[in-house]
């Protein structure tokens, strides 16, 4: 199962607006888009949820659901990336497809190496530098938290960096060793960014090579 380096989480001051995001930043050539709505029904998330895959779809773009799996599951969302007070991923990939991938969300290397005991196939690590998860008041992680966590952890699951990223942050990120980066503000200020991102994320030879053998 390969992960793309690169996760768009699109963000939008309406449901409108979120999945006008989605179709700009498929457009711009996005291989992956989380999608995780706060502050709405069960039912009216399914609802967007289906509009978002219809788009991603088209696109051929993997759409990741964030904790809603009964959701991801309905639509045939791409997988599930799951926060610290979400299910256990043992407990989700039960209710799964089994070609759905599940992400997990760590911010220490006790909680990112509970994850790899329960299966998942990758890691969301952060946050990076800003923290914009109001219930969650996980400290940011900065380069040397990432670099120390990934070379404790010697896992060959693809990490995943969060946490206001952005173009300048890439180099440094791909050093300390992960292996893609999510990012939301960035792109969503300019889809044009993703390019940008691209080119960047495929400089790294360390993390290729990190992630090919077997």
């Amino acid at each position: 199962m390969i992960i793309p380096k690169l996760h768009y989480i699109p963000k939008g001051n309406s449901p409108k607006e979120v999945l006008e995001n989605i179709q700009k930043a498929c457009t711009s050539g996005i291989e992956l888009v989380q999608l995780g709505l706060e502050n709405v029904s069960e039912k009216k998330f399914l609802k967007i949820a289906e509009e978002a895959r219809e788009i991603t779809s088209h696109f051929q773009t993997r759409l990741i659901i964030e904790n809603q799996f009964k959701i991801a599951h309905t639509i045939k969302a791409d997988g599930v990336v799951l926060d610290k007070t979400a299910t256990s991923p043992t407990e989700v990939r039960k209710l799964l497809y089994t070609w759905q991938m599940i992400g997990g969300t760590a911010n220490t290397l006790e909680e990112a190496e509970t994850l790899l005991t329960k299966e998942v196939d990758y890691i969301n690590l952060g946050p990076f530098k800003t923290n914009t998860n109001e219930e969650d008041s996980s400290p940011v992680l900065g380069l040397n938290g990432y670099t120390l966590l990934v070379e404790a952890l010697q896992t060959e699951n693809p990490i995943i960096a969060f946490g206001g990223i952005t173009t300048a942050d890439v180099k440094g990120l791909l050093e300390a060793g992960v292996s893609g980066i999510a990012v939301s503000e960035a792109i969503t200020s300019n889809f044009d960014g993703i390019k940008t991102f691209h080119q960047l994320l495929q400089a790294s030879s360390t993390a290729e090579q990190r992630h090919t053998f077997e």
